[in-house]
């Protein structure tokens, strides 16, 4: 904490011999070892603070000039340690601005009297003519979005949640804006009500109004050229660049932003990325991902999941090259409450889409292709199971997660089989077998809804959700062995049904428990809240283990697990494994066949799958 002086009669020549000028030079406090050679043409209004200039300040690489500050106007500013403040084309009215900054040609910086950094205004996800259901505030994640989102009709809980926000503003929000240390601002426009976290870098931004940019040394945000981003919250490690346009959004840690893409009410969480495109009344969870002009995204909820171009939801037909992007792991929810299945890719899909948002039960067959041949639609239960796609996305998600350890504030879950996938599994292989009871064994066909499952399609959906099954019982069961908690589960919790809240995979009956804790004031503040979410992943383990052990009991018909039962299991769960990478091997080969995979990018795939036998133990 500096302490302040006044200047000397001395340092005030010095300064008026420099053009420099104040409203009153009493106002004007500067740090114990202040000096004032290095200010030019600097105009002061109001109260003024400023550090001691003793440092260079690299503009460039390689180009150093003396901090200080020249040809600007402030008016209740606080300026710290070695900082080079010059060409400011308007003026800096009521800023404190960090150690170590750089601000350079830029016109107006200033924070008016009504000001709320981009926090604390409700806009409508999913729907986006509908009444507003989330809150943006600096501290929101995934998981407290989700639940705004998911219980919106629920008035208690929304209000209180309102609340516990609120509270939390009135202790948090500053008096005036705020530049943190080691920012960079330069080349830039219209800088209002906005708080910029220390090393974030600006450059060349058209205007930042009601925002709060949360950059830091481990994961600095940078915005570019022709941003506008108004009444927005952008977290740490984010790059918004090249013309993005953006109003009331939300940004979690790590997202990229470019290339003229532009955002209306939408929440873009940990590691999206979006270019070209436009998104309105968006949830985007963690790892969505558009590239394309024709993209719009709207009213919709995404995750682990790749948009294509125009109707075309997942573009990548050529799944071995390092450019692909993979298919969605856990479903899209469109704003009815549908899920779309993993779509085949080809354009046709749009011909099904307004079926499927009909019929919410198709989401009970996951890791499904829908794909459409004139006016039919066929549903190819489980097929994503055994592709080279989702074996990539298995692998390279956690690697792509690019959130430095002291900013993830959403949790993530890269469990591709889990209590809510297997959840869902188990379902699909009941819909599956009652389609085949109620048909028989001797038809081609069998009618699901709207959709035709050829006979075909059917028998192999069961084989491939089985494989999955005994992959999923058998590494549960290792899992649990090496963690010490092998044998009866010690809790109840978990045992019952299972939801992804948007990256956090846990019990339904937490979920219940967390918001009935909300509304009746046990959990009293947003901190609680967010560490009540950390408590249920870090318990994930032992919740998924209750879950599995009845399912293992259930599946070999059992009353109690055995060393001869565990071996057998075992067994069981090495054979699924080499089926289903042989399986992947088929699909690798059949797409080398087709001429667009090179050879060294197969061969490296096969090798990988050669190394698969490595796990098993």
């Amino acid at each position: 904490m500096s302490k302040y002086r006044q200047l000397t009669q001395t340092e005030i020549e010095v300064l008026e011999n420099n053009v420099c000028w104040a409203e009153d030079w009493q106002r004007v406090l500067v740090d114990e070892d202040f000096k004032p050679y290095n200010f030019h043409r600097v105009m002061f209004y109001g109260d003024i603070r400023l550090g001691k200039f003793n440092k260079q300040v690299e503009v460039t690489k390689g180009f150093f000039k003396h901090s200080g500050i020249n040809d600007t106007t402030l008016r209740n500013v606080t300026v710290g340690n070695d900082c080079l403040i010059e060409k400011v084309g308007n003026y800096i009215n009521n800023y404190t601005i960090g150690n170590d900054c750089y601000i350079s040609n830029i016109c107006t910086l200033e924070t008016t009297d009504d000001a709320t950094y981009g926090e604390g205004s409700v806009i409508s996800v999913l729907n986006e003519m509908g009444d507003g259901n989330v809150t943006l505030f600096r501290e929101l994640n995934s998981q407290v979005a989700a639940l705004m989102v998911k219980h919106y009709r629920d008035k208690q809980l929304r209000n209180t949640l309102q609340q516990l926000i609120q509270d939390e503003l009135r202790v948090t929000r500053p008096e005036r804006g705020i530049i943190g240390n080691n920012v960079k601002i330069i080349n830039s426009k219209d800088i209002t009500n906005t708080i910029i976290k220390g090393d974030c870098e600006i450059s060349g931004a058209a205007r930042l109004s009601e925002c709060t940019v949360m950059s830091s040394m481990d994961a600095p945000v940078f915005i570019g050229t022709g941003v506008i981003c108004e009444n927005s919250i952008i977290c740490d490690g984010c790059s918004i660049n090249n013309s993005v346009k953006m109003q009331d959004c939300f940004v979690g840690e790590a997202c990229q932003i470019t290339n003229g893409f532009t955002a209306e009410a939408s929440l873009f969480f940990a590691n999206s990325f979006m270019a070209n495109g436009e998104a309105c009344a968006a949830f985007c969870g963690p790892f969505s991902a558009s590239h394309h002009k024709s993209s719009l995204l709207i009213g919709g909820e995404f995750s682990f999941y790749n948009a294509g171009s125009n109707t075309n939801f997942s573009n990548h037909a050529y799944k071995m090259g390092p450019l692909h992007y993979g298919t969605l792991e856990r479903g899209t929810k469109t704003a009815s409450g549908a899920y779309i299945l993993m779509p085949a890719t080809i354009g046709a899909f749009s011909v099904c889409f307004g079926k499927l948002m009909h019929h919410p039960d198709t989401r009970n067959l996951p890791f499904s292709y829908l794909v459409a041949y004139g006016d039919d639609c066929y549903l190819v239960p489980g097929r994503n199971i055994t592709t080279v796609g989702l074996y990539r996305d298995i692998k390279k998600w956690p690697k792509r997660d690019k959130r430095s350890r002291q900013s993830r504030k959403s949790i993530i879950n890269f469990d591709w089989l889990s209590p809510f996938t297997v959840g869902e599994i188990m379902e699909g292989i009941k819909i599956l077998k009652a389609l085949r009871e109620a048909s028989g064994d001797n038809v081609s066909t069998y009618n699901f809804h709207e959709y035709v499952i050829n006979a075909s399609s059917l028998r192999k959906g069961l084989k491939y959700y089985d494989i999955a099954l005994r992959i999923y019982m058998g590494a549960v069961l290792k899992r649990a062995q090496k963690e010490g908690f092998f044998g009866e589960p010690k809790s109840e919790t978990g045992k019952g049904k299972w939801n992804d809240l948007s990256g956090l995979l846990l019990p339904e009956s937490e979920e219940q428990r967390i918001i009935t804790d909300i509304k009746d004031g046990t959990i009293e503040n947003i901190q609680q809240l967010l560490d009540r979410f950390a408590d249920i992943n870090e318990h994930y383990s032992d919740y998924r283990w209750a879950w599995s052990y009845q399912l293992i009991l259930d599946y070999y018909g059992l009353e109690e697990l055995t060393p001869a039962d565990v071996e057998r299991i075992r067994e069981d769960y090495v054979k699924a494994r080499r089926a289903w990478i042989a399986e992947i091997r088929k699909d690798a080969e059949k797409e080398y066949a087709m001429g667009d995979v090179e050879d060294e990018v197969y061969e490296d795939f096969l090798s990988k799958l050669d190394h698969e036998i490595d796990y098993e133990n």
